[in-house]
């Protein structure tokens, strides 16, 4: 039975491992002049972050733990669903979630290792979060977004030159809702398109990821299918922010704040020109962090509050899209409303 009780954001935290790391990891100074490296959909961030040992569970006590002391709660007693989206697992069987409740001290009832969200994880933890605490089975929630891919996976030795290594970035942002409160979320979808999960694989070698060898595994598109992914991409993100706005009546131009996974530049300036949203109001880290994918989101809403960028009653809407376009989200929420 519903309580009735709104889901509302109370903060944010985040977490970026290791000092900046230089383009000049990837590519030498001729090749980030070349054309293609000033191309929209291929321009490098100037730097981006690195894991080294840390494990997604430590990357989010190291994300939490200072929200918490800011907020005033321990996490004992006051999670009682953890939810995690990471993009690799530490341990591929038991994910991070009851890991990371462990670190901070607490025992969820609900913990839940998300892992098909990719960058549309948020909204799809927000409209999982709504569901559980409306139905009176939650009070409170910690969403937990990491992403640490690229010092584990791209910055691999044959990985470093591929058109993927040099834009991705590490980090990790987390939410704490709860039932009730001054920011409440006014609406959440999510799409799915199973049909397009396929076209984002692991290539690299003719072997099971699992099994032993020495290539290094890589993450492409399917080649065939560029064109369309692109077409894809350009489109998702703003029908699914449209779809939501409509569903909470409003206008896409009375979006306030739109943080969206951050892909690449040509995908963020195509969104927010469908949408009419100016590009003062589309935040984005891109040139100093890179694609943080899954925690795209939650990193630059926490640095947007700690800069006191968000103004009260703002309306701001998070959107995203997974993989190769399998699933898109978005979600709505007025600020300290």
């Amino acid at each position: 039975m519903s309580t009735g009780i709104p889901l509302s954001i109370t903060d944010f935290g985040s977490y970026l491992p290791g000092p900046p790391v230089p383009a000049t990891f990837f590519f030498s100074e001729e090749e980030l002049a070349s054309p293609l490296g000033s191309n929209p959909m291929f321009k490098v961030p100037s730097t981006r972050h690195h894991v080294s040992d840390e494990r997604a569970a430590e990357m989010i006590a190291a994300a939490a733990r200072p929200m918490f002391e800011r907020i005033g709660l321990e996490p004992e007693g006051n999670v009682d669903l953890l939810i995690t989206n990471v993009m690799l697992p530490d341990h591929p069987i038991t994910g991070s979630g009851a890991e990371a409740a462990e670190l901070l001290g607490c025992r969820p009832e609900w913990i839940i290792d998300l892992h098909n969200g990719g960058c549309a994880s948020f909204g799809y933890m927000l409209k999982l979060a709504e569901k559980l605490i409306g139905s009176g089975a939650a009070r409170s929630a910690l969403l937990c977004n990491v992403q640490n891919g690229a010092g584990q996976f791209f910055s691999q030795p044959g990985m470093r030159k591929s058109p993927y290594a040099a834009v991705a970035g590490d980090g990790c942002g987390v939410a704490y809702v709860t039932a009730g409160g001054a920011s409440p979320l006014l609406g959440a979808i999510v799409n799915h398109a199973p049909e397009f999960a396929r076209d984002l694989k692991l290539s690299g070698t003719s072997r099971k990821y699992w099994e032993p060898g020495t290539e290094e595994l890589m993450v492409s598109f399917d080649q065939d299918k560029i064109g369309e992914l692109i077409t894809r991409g350009n489109r998702l993100v703003p029908e699914a922010v449209t779809d939501l706005c409509k569903q909470i009546g409003v206008s896409t131009e009375d979006i306030d704040v739109l943080i969206t996974n951050q892909p690449n530049k040509l995908f963020l300036q195509n969104w927010r020109q469908a949408l009419g949203v100016p590009a003062e109001r589309h935040f984005d880290n891109y040139d100093e962090l890179g694609n943080l994918y899954t925690a795209g989101v939650p990193v630059t809403m926490e640095r947007a509050i700690r800069a006191d960028a968000i103004a009260d009653g703002a309306l701001v809407v998070f959107a995203g899209f997974a993989h190769a376009g399998d699933m898109a989200s978005a979600a709505a929420v007025r600020w300290h409303g």
